[in-house]
């Protein structure tokens, strides 16, 4: 059931994401949002985080973001992107050579966090807290030093605020789990 919930949410999630970048009417933040990483390594940490086991949690994170790839490939090539279905089959053939490297990083990737967040579900891991913590509060500092930081600002603010939060909560989270284990006989 949880791969099911994996796949219709990375889906929905990949297609969202591909459908806010496109919204320029509502201002630059859209693609701005569209364009962050970071959501996409918090997608199968969660999922991740679902799993007692950890090849199953690897799974769960694989099929979340792969799915989320697909909706977001299918949502570009969608009429709603202004895209005649008629061109779908030839369009998808171009596209994803084009984006090759996300693939591949995906399919890196998201094993990767779905492990991690299967950890801090059994171990309240700080290492796998960390990475995710990192993950999205140093993204804005990593595109200013490659020069791919677009504006508004206010987004990667809001970016580094919710990574900070994140990290208060897995602090809290971490401090509660340690006390039931001392209190436990």
């Amino acid at each position: 059931m949880i791969f099911l919930i994996a796949g219709v949410v990375g889906f929905v999630f990949g297609a969202g994401d591909q459908y806010l970048g496109s919204l320029f009417l509502l201002g630059p933040w859209t693609s701005t949002v569209s364009g962050m990483s970071a959501p996409w390594l918090v997608l199968p940490f969660a999922f991740g985080a679902t799993q007692a086991e950890q090849r199953r949690a690897m799974l769960a994170g694989l099929t979340a973001v792969m799915c989320a790839l697909a909706g977001y490939f299918l949502m570009t090539l969608s009429p709603l992107e202004s895209v005649p279905l008629s061109h779908f089959p030839s369009d998808l053939i171009h596209l994803v050579p084009t984006q090759l490297a996300w693939i591949v990083g995906g399919l890196v990737t998201a094993p990767l966090f779905g492990a991690l967040g299967q950890r801090w579900r059994t171990e309240r891991s700080w290492m796998s807290a960390a990475a995710l913590v990192a993950t999205v509060c140093l993204e804005p500092l990593a595109l200013f030093a490659v020069g791919r930081l677009s504006s508004p600002d206010l987004v990667w603010l809001i970016e580094i605020s919710l990574g900070t939060s994140l990290a208060a909560y897995f602090a809290r989270a971490r401090k509660t789990y340690r006390r039931r284990l001392r209190a436990s006989p």
